[in-house]
């Protein structure tokens, strides 16, 4: 009986891609797996060839795998891109900007506003802890720093 070896790798190829393998990966696996079938089939017969080569090429990918999982994945250098995560001048240009007029909007807040909205939004203080640090309400401390929001988003408005 004549196998047709070329249905056959075909079947163990996509059977490879079905769990995930790339073309090229299957690709060698077949021929992996083709190779020990062949080294087998040297020192004793093999009854089921296309079984054995099928067995074979999932038995290499499960290794493959777990090599993997193990070592980690390979990467080639030429694949390898590197991104530069610094921002672009123009982008720390407007960053200097937006820094420049949130300071000036900062700077036009009365003392106790700016104290108290710098204190709950850049140091993260609770509206309770504000008004013991200054001797006042909650109440207070709400106004001020609803007061700071929206004098600062009408100053920053643009930006």
């Amino acid at each position: 009986m004549l196998i047709d070896w070329q249905s056959v790798f075909l079947r163990v190829r996509s059977a490879l891609m079905r769990r995930g393998r790339s073309e090229q990966d299957a690709d060698d696996l077949v021929h992996e797996a083709w190779i020990r079938l062949t080294k087998f089939a040297l020192e004793q017969p093999v009854d089921q060839p296309e079984a054995f080569l099928m067995k074979a090429a999932l038995n290499l990918s499960i290794d493959a795998h777990r090599a993997r999982t193990v070592r980690g994945e390979e990467v080639l250098l030429e694949d390898v891109v590197i991104v530069d995560g610094s921002p672009s001048a123009d982008e720390v240009v407007l960053a200097r900007e937006r820094v420049a007029r949130l300071s000036e909007c900062l700077s036009r807040m009365n003392e106790k506003t700016r104290a108290i909205f710098l204190a709950h939004k850049v140091d993260g203080l609770s509206y309770k802890e504000i008004a013991q640090q200054y001797g006042i309400t909650k109440s207070a401390v709400e106004k001020h720093i609803s007061k700071g929001v929206m004098l600062t988003a009408t100053w920053m408005e643009g930006w």
